[in-house]
């Protein structure tokens, strides 16, 4: 990453060029009662700093209440339109009619082992409807999301997503999350903060060493700003049956950021943590 970027980042938030900056968001907020309760334990007892809420989500109407009682908890949206499981679906906010693209033969979202037809099917103008529900729905219930995110669509197979999300997210006066370095290096150049380097998502790691491996990502931290994506929640029956296969990648990711050894981590290397609020402010300025 070239060094002014990551001075001229530093500086637009407002901190020393050799700051290290980082922020813990957990997604998926919304998607059950297991990942719920860990990621309210996390923004409350852990290190986990701000979270992204999906609005179709069976639990979203929980996770909205909770937000509500919570006003100083920052939050986005975690803009949804995949599916991650056969067993567990969720639907459009708006009507089935007005998004038919972005559907399946049953009504749902399409599936990630779906993905083929769904980029085959889908179209811009319909998925943009259909993040305007979402985004729209939170404000309805007078909650003040700081940002935008995207649940589990691979950006990079259609880049122009990420330009309407960026849209919207001026729009709205929202930031936006962003990833891999031709799409940072986009939105630094009109002036913006966001991430400088592609996010870390927890499912990229290995479950069984996780816990070393983000003792040693925190070590390591380099100066600028950021991102982790953590997915936590709890490994109980209603979580093992939803997500057989990676309910432990949530469980390890809580563990870690419940765990006194991160908190420590984070203090002895002068860590600063933040949220989107600190880069909502200077997007909202410009």
């Amino acid at each position: 990453m070239d060094q002014f970027t990551q001075r001229h980042t530093n500086r637009l938030l407002g901190y020393p060029d050799d700051a290290r900056l980082l922020i813990i968001n957990a997604d998926d907020f919304g998607m059950c009662h297991a990942i719920n309760a860990a990621i309210t334990r996390s923004l409350t007892a852990g290190v986990v700093t701000s979270t992204t809420l999906m609005v179709p989500c069976a639990w979203a109407l929980h996770a909205m209440q909770w937000l509500a009682d919570h006003p100083d908890i920052p939050f986005g949206v975690h803009l949804t339109a995949v599916g991650d499981s056969l067993h567990y679906r969720w639907k459009p906010m708006s009507s089935r009619d007005v998004v038919s693209s972005l559907v399946d033969e049953t009504g749902h979202f399409y599936s990630w082992d779906r993905m083929a037809e769904f980029f085959a099917r889908a179209r811009l103008d319909e998925l943009e409807v259909e993040f305007r529900t979402q985004i729209e729905t939170v404000l309805a219930a007078g909650l003040l999301p700081t940002h935008l995110d995207w649940h589990s669509i691979p950006i990079h197979r259609w880049p122009e997503i990420l330009d309407m999300m960026f849209g919207l997210a001026r729009e709205y006066g929202l930031a936006l999350r962003v990833r891999e370095r031709r799409l940072i290096d986009n939105v630094q150049q009109q002036g913006l903060p966001t991430n400088d380097y592609d996010f870390l998502d927890s499912y990229d790691l290995e479950t069984a060493t996780k816990p070393s491996r983000f003792a040693q990502l925190l070590r390591d931290l380099p100066a600028g700003l950021s991102e982790w994506a953590l997915h936590p929640g709890l490994g109980t029956p209603e979580l093992q049956t939803i997500q057989p296969e990676s309910w432990s990648v949530r469980q390890a990711d809580f563990d870690f950021a419940l765990s006194s050894e991160a908190r420590a981590i984070i203090e002895h290397e002068g860590i600063i943590l933040l949220d989107y609020r600190t880069l909502q402010a200077v997007w909202q300025g410009k």
